[in-house]
């Protein structure tokens, strides 16, 4: 009987995740649709991004000393001695949680013939930005694709420049260290 009331008081003290925004802090490689639709069956490099808004946009440009262009994107970058462009996204996810406690509360209230008070916190939410790269080389051929000829020396410059973009908190550090 103990273990039926543990288990009952887990049940309404605890919340249920309906989804769960992944855990990509090291970056990986997966499919584009998992995160920006639009890119279909395309490759990408993601990671979680957890700086401000915009810092990225800050980095790109002192990195590669321009003025990044959000509808064209494609920054020439150079790996192995061959040009790729570079294309970076920013994206959302959300962690959903349905809270119980909440829940159980407003149906005890509303069978005593009361209205529902919680109704505003049975489901919360919380987002995590990430940062989706695309690389292509000048035949537009996915560079990030597990079969691309160069795909490890592709997949080491962006990891490289994660953790660079990560680990710097002053861009024109970047800059100078780019001339």
């Amino acid at each position: 009987m103990k273990y039926y009331y543990l288990l009952l008081s887990c049940l309404f003290l605890s919340c249920i995740p309906l989804q769960i925004a992944p855990n990509l802090e090291d970056g990986k490689i997966l499919k584009a649709k998992k995160f920006v639709k639009s890119l279909g069956n395309q490759y990408v490099y993601a990671f979680t991004d957890p700086k401000e808004a915009n810092e990225f946009y800050k980095y790109v440009n002192a990195k590669y000393q321009i003025t990044y262009d959000d509808d064209l994107g494609n920054i020439p970058v150079t790996i192995d001695t061959e040009t790729y462009y570079l294309t970076f996204y920013e994206a959302d996810k959300q962690t959903k949680t349905l809270n119980l406690v909440p829940l159980v509360v407003d149906a005890a209230l509303d069978s005593q013939g009361y209205g529902s008070t919680f109704d505003d916190v049975y489901v919360s939410r919380s987002g995590t930005w990430y940062i989706v790269l695309t690389v292509t080389d000048e035949a537009l051929s996915d560079a990030l694709h597990p079969n691309y000829k160069n795909s490890r020396a592709v997949t080491n410059y962006v990891n490289l420049l994660r953790k660079e973009y990560i680990t710097t908190t002053d861009y024109i550090e970047v800059y100078f260290k780019s001339e």
